[in-house]
């Protein structure tokens, strides 16, 4: 796997889309989840070095999904980026109390997501 690798979890289309469009034309390699527990599924198994996460996703929120990571010895060290269309005060505390790294609110921005992006990727 890419040292540049991005695990997108987000059930909207268009939304994946616009990550990988993004992300990709940057030079990262964008692997992409429909759901929480493909997500969960797939950072098991992949142990991506960064992880994009919706929060309101089916199956299983996002914030299940940082719970589960955070409490696995094997993968709790991954960044985990809350990107959610929750942007009302206090979520952000709310994601990063429940063990998000960082948060981006929706609709996506594109200089915000490469600078966000970028502070686990230096250099």
């Amino acid at each position: 796997m890419s040292e540049k690798t991005v695990l997108c979890i987000e059930d909207n289309f268009h939304n994946r889309l616009l990550v990988n469009r993004i992300l990709s034309s940057h030079g990262y390699t964008v692997i992409e989840a429909k759901d929480g527990v493909e997500g969960l599924e797939m950072i098991r198994s992949l142990k991506p070095p960064l992880v994009l996460l919706d929060i309101d996703l089916p199956g299983m929120d996002g914030i299940e999904v940082v719970g589960h990571i955070r409490a696995d010895d094997l993968i709790r060290d991954i960044p985990v980026i809350a990107l959610t269309a929750s942007a009302m005060q206090g979520d952000r505390e709310r994601f990063l109390h429940a063990g998000c790294d960082d948060y981006l609110s929706k609709p996506i921005q594109v200089t915000q997501l490469l600078d966000m992006i970028a502070r686990y990727y230096p250099g």
